[in-house]
């Protein structure tokens, strides 16, 4: 049987923001039990797996613009969070990264947010979420 679908279901960009908003409704309170935005917490998760980066390398991989990724790490070095300091070859050029503080809160909020993934992989299955995982990075890298 073929299922009826509304214009917007057919919308590729729709859903994915649909699902996203699914996902992110179960991790904004932890987020803002500890002060942060999404966009901040994306930048703090990319320095703890990159380590030290330059702005334009912590914008494209935590999916920000640089403008708003400018006043993020403004915030998070007002914080303690992260420091920033010259690029060691080329002083016009900055590197963000964690300090003990910022290590200190995403020890804090790791198990906390993989207690959310693993509930979603209980209601929704662990196999469809490695699949979409995988689905949603071969669509990313097109």
């Amino acid at each position: 049987m073929s299922e009826r679908l509304s214009n917007a279901e057919k919308s590729l960009p729709i859903m994915l923001l649909r699902a996203r908003e699914t996902v992110m409704q179960r991790f904004r309170p932890m987020l803002k039990a500890h002060g942060l935005s999404e966009q901040q917490w994306r930048v703090l998760r990319v320095l703890n797996e990159q380590g030290p980066s330059a702005p334009t390398t912590l914008a494209s991989r935590a999916v920000i613009l640089m403008p708003s990724l400018t006043r993020i790490l403004a915030n998070l070095a007002g914080r303690g969070l992260i420091e920033r300091a010259r690029h060691a070859e080329d002083g016009r050029r900055q590197v963000a990264s964690l300090t003990s503080l910022g290590r200190d809160l995403i020890a804090e909020i790791t198990p906390q947010s993989a207690a959310i993934y693993a509930t979603l992989e209980a209601e929704f299955g662990a196999d469809e979420v490695h699949d979409l995982m995988q689905a949603l990075r071969r669509l990313a890298a097109l």
